[in-house]
């Protein structure tokens, strides 16, 4: 059904549950390193592989993560908490059990503000709770790299063991049309929360932050939510918004068909834009929780916990409130720059030494555009603060204009060195020597005496194209400004 009829007669209902790894150096209950992209099965252990008699021991700074990422979300840090084993059979899952947390998680009753078209909404965190992540398979065979249709399948148990926080959201409900952008901009605020604690690098084509994005629908009036569907492990901001509106309109068509939807979880397609079918959807009794007999139970002392409230960094709905005001943007400005991900490039330029201003220009108007010309993020040019600060201050200098310092970028981008060995190098300076320029712009007029004419006549407008003369037979090293003064000065002086 087109999504716009679907919001017509239903109103969806939302829930979203993230994972999220933990950058420590080791893994959640033993000593293995947590390094990606290492060969497979080359960092495991006993305790992360299930060998018997193998005991975990507790990682404190994966706790101290999770408690980091709970008072972010404004949850309760609880007084006592305990791990529980999930029990379920899978290859990737080696002990045959997860160690998780079930009914006495660490973080409670929390809550993010997201902002949508310039309205604010606010998505409660049910809870934030710990867990061990699984191994990794890999599928071999077969057309779409899943397990259906492979010829075998592969498991890499590197990952097994990584400290994992799982944050689950309560319904998200009273979104209507919006609720793809909700969903968006929910996982992106997460996300840029938590990279500003500085917990996880949550990068999602890495598998460092997955979302499993929770859909149903129901009609309009009605009181009673639908039966949902969970899209596993979605690995990007837009995939997140596009898997909403796939299912609005997929649960939509069901409905209205006569059918019903079936409780699963879903597979989203990144070349199509769509979902279909995975497994039937297991509730909790499916996987026997009981308490880890492994594992006492922890307290985390106040003390600690408020110390770690204190220490924080500033937040990112904080820092984009002070930058703003700082900066004199609008609401829309602000969010080009968060979406371009140039606020900590600009920001630091700006602490560099840089205008706030000429610092905005080059990151989000020439680099920008050049990192979407090579399909890089901004982040990857290899242009840093100080090479945009020093050619800020070339042209503050009058040393540089726009056109030139541009052609220093283009140097820059090429390893060519510094902005100042590039000026060397290429000869981009700025023609400063008035004898020089005044050479030059009695050379233009001769050579075009039609406009000159119409200057001393009075048609003092004319003079831009004598000046677009000037800047052509000085490769735009000229002074734009003094030639203009220049032209006018001999034509009507």
């Amino acid at each position: 059904m087109p999504y716009d009829e679907a919001l017509t007669r239903y109103e969806p209902v939302l829930g979203i549950e993230t994972h999220i790894e933990l950058g420590t150096k080791s893994k959640m209950f033993c000593g293995c390193p947590t390094e990606f992209g290492a060969p497979p099965n080359t960092q495991v252990c006993p305790v992360c592989l299930g060998l018997p008699g193998a005991l975990p021991v507790t990682n404190q700074a994966a706790i101290e993560g999770i408690i980091k990422i709970g008072l972010a979300l404004n949850c309760s840090i609880v007084e006592w908490c305990r791990f529980a084993r999930k029990n379920y059979f899978y290859p990737d899952m080696p002990k045959n059990f997860q160690i998780s947390q079930y009914d006495e998680p660490l973080c409670v009753d929390g809550h993010l503000d997201v902002e949508v078209d310039g309205e604010t909404y606010r998505i409660e965190i049910e809870r934030v709770h710990m867990e061990e992540d699984t191994g990794k398979s890999l599928h071999v065979g077969g057309a779409t790299g899943r397990i259906q249709g492979a010829d075998y399948s592969l498991v890499d148990y590197n990952r097994a063991g990584i400290p994992l926080v799982e944050i689950v959201t309560k319904p998200i409900v009273a979104t209507g049309d919006k609720a793809p952008l909700v969903a968006r901009a929910y996982a992106t605020e997460l996300r840029e929360l938590v990279r500003a604690l500085g917990v996880s690098d949550v990068r999602m084509e890495q598998g460092s932050m997955r979302c499993d994005v929770n859909v149903s629908l129901m009609p309009r009036g009605a009181s009673e939510w639908g039966t949902r569907s969970e899209t596993k492990n979605v690995n990007s901001l837009r995939s997140v918004e596009r898997s909403v509106r796939h299912e609005i309109e997929r649960q939509a068509g069901v409905l209205d068909a006569g059918e019903r939807v079936v409780q699963e979880t879903r597979h989203f397609h990144e070349d199509t834009g769509t979902t279909t079918s995975g497994r039937s959807k297991e509730e909790a009794q499916d996987y026997r929780y009981f308490p880890e007999p492994d594992l006492v139970p922890m307290a985390p002392p106040r003390a600690w916990v408020d110390e770690l409230l204190s220490g924080r960094p500033e937040l990112p709905a904080a820092r984009r409130a002070r930058v703003r005001e700082e900066w004199s943007l609008s609401e829309k400005e602000l969010q080009d720059i968060v979406n371009a991900g140039a606020l900590d490039l600009i920001e630091e330029t700006v602490r560099a030494g840089a205008e706030a201003a000429a610092a905005r220009k080059w990151w989000m108007n020439e680099l920008s555009r050049r990192a979407t010309e090579q399909g890089v993020e901004l982040t990857e040019l290899p242009v840093t603060p100080a090479d945009v600060v020093r050619v800020s201050a070339l042209v503050a200098e009058g040393a540089l204009n726009d056109k030139l310092a541009r052609q220093v970028f283009d140097g820059v981008l090429a390893g060519e060195g510094t902005p100042d060995e590039v000026v060397e190098k290429r000869g981009l300076k700025i023609v400063s020597d008035e004898g020089e320029l005044a050479a030059v712009v009695d050379e233009v007029i001769a050579g075009n005496p039609d406009i000159a004419d119409k200057i001393r006549g009075g048609k003092v407008a004319a003079a831009g194209a004598l000046v677009g003369a000037v800047m052509k037979a000085t490769r735009g090293q000229a002074d734009a400004g003094r030639a203009r003064e220049l032209i006018i000065q001999k034509l009507t002086g």
